[in-house]
């Protein structure tokens, strides 16, 4: 479908172009929240007749979105979420869930301004990239943990990802080899003084 922008679309084109879009886009997105017109020659003249007020609700949208960025760039949110001890989550966090972590701290955000490629689905600090206006971005951090506390320790730079990090266990420590060495030399004569001295005590006993 062809529409007319009536905003700067990043990756998409400037205010007044004519772009060819999926159609897609265009109905759920570009055309319910005002950003775009359907590309025809009564909405060409419209765009032309209503440009300076357009380019004035289109400034007063950046003011807006420049002072939500102001207070959400940099902020990090903390999401616990269950994971086994390598890290994996066992699901995900996905745009879905960033709208809504955001929402409960008082940003109102929609979907369609996360940037995000792929699901989280591993703890740890996450950058996340947020699209307030064509021309105002900002990135937030995702503290991805299994609780509060361990969301705390990443926050100081560990890495909770093996049972040695998580609990302090050292896992090549408990190798069975670290508790007998077949390697290692055995004076076999103390054995054998051991087993008389037993033998002995048994005769006593019988003895007696």
């Amino acid at each position: 479908m062809d529409v007319i922008l009536l905003e700067r679309i990043a990756k998409l084109g400037q205010m007044g172009e004519t772009v060819k879009v999926r159609d897609g886009y265009a109905r759920n997105y570009l055309l319910p929240t005002g950003r775009a017109l359907r590309a025809n020659a009564a909405n060409k003249a419209r765009f032309e007749a209503e440009r300076a007020v357009l380019e004035a609700r289109n400034l007063e949208r950046r003011n807006e979105a420049q002072k939500i960025a102001d207070t959400l760039d940099g902020k990090s949110f903390i999401v616990v979420r269950s994971a086994g001890e390598t890290g994996q989550l066992y699901g995900s966090v996905a745009t879905r869930d960033i709208v809504e972590i955001l929402g409960e701290e008082g940003y109102k955000i929609s979907r369609n301004q996360v940037v995000l490629n792929h699901p989280i689905k591993t703890v740890g600090l996450h950058k996340v990239e947020i699209q307030l206006h064509a021309e105002v971005y900002v990135t937030v951090e995702l503290n991805v943990a299994r609780t509060a506390e361990e969301a705390e320790r990443q926050l100081h730079g560990e890495d909770l990802t093996s049972a040695d990090a998580i609990y302090g266990v050292d896992e090549d420590a408990l190798r069975p080899e670290d508790f007998f060495n077949p390697d290692a030399d055995y004076d076999l004569d103390d054995e054998d003084e051991a087993e008389e001295a037993s033998a002995e005590e048994e005769g006593d006993e019988e003895d007696k």
